[in-house]
């Protein structure tokens, strides 16, 4: 079994090294030490425009891809199993230059995830975010919808 990075910092690190994000332009910026939020840019590279010189989709939809299972599977714990259900994107602008996607967890959310999985059901949560122009400009919008459930052994 693979071993998660036990701190927001060393998670970061690890991200940020990752070859997928390294090579697409991706950097997480901050990761909260409680895991209740994180920044994420994504720099206008040749490598990573499209045909008419704008973000590339796919790269903006992978900026926003594993932060909120990130967030949720640190900050309920191991007794949770947290996994990627389903995604949705809508692009609204062209990204023209150094994009921005932030990231909160509240704990308000944090409380519905349990209350909703404490009998040992599933929950199918959504959440979302934006990912901005440096001006605040929206470029896209980001849907994506985990599920969550407590492990068998914590029922």
């Amino acid at each position: 079994m693979a071993r998660r990075p036990t701190t927001p910092r060393s998670t970061r690190r690890m991200v940020n090294w990752w070859l997928p994000y390294l090579f697409s332009g991706v950097r997480v910026l901050e990761l909260a030490d409680d895991w209740s939020s994180a920044r994420v840019r994504l720099r206008l590279r040749w490598f990573n425009r499209n045909y008419v010189g704008t973000h590339f989709g796919g790269s903006l939809f992978a900026m926003s891809d594993p932060f909120w299972m990130l967030l949720i599977t640190n900050s309920l714990g191991r007794e949770y199993a947290v996994w990627d259900k389903a995604a949705e994107i809508d692009f609204v602008s062209p990204g023209k230059g150094d994009v921005f996607a932030e990231f909160k967890l509240t704990e308000d959310r944090l409380e519905e995830i349990r209350r909703l999985t404490e009998d040992g059901g599933k929950a199918l949560v959504w959440f979302e975010n934006e990912v901005l122009a440096a001006d605040g400009t929206v470029v896209a919008k980001v849907r994506k919808q985990l599920y969550v459930r407590r492990k068998p052994a914590s029922r």
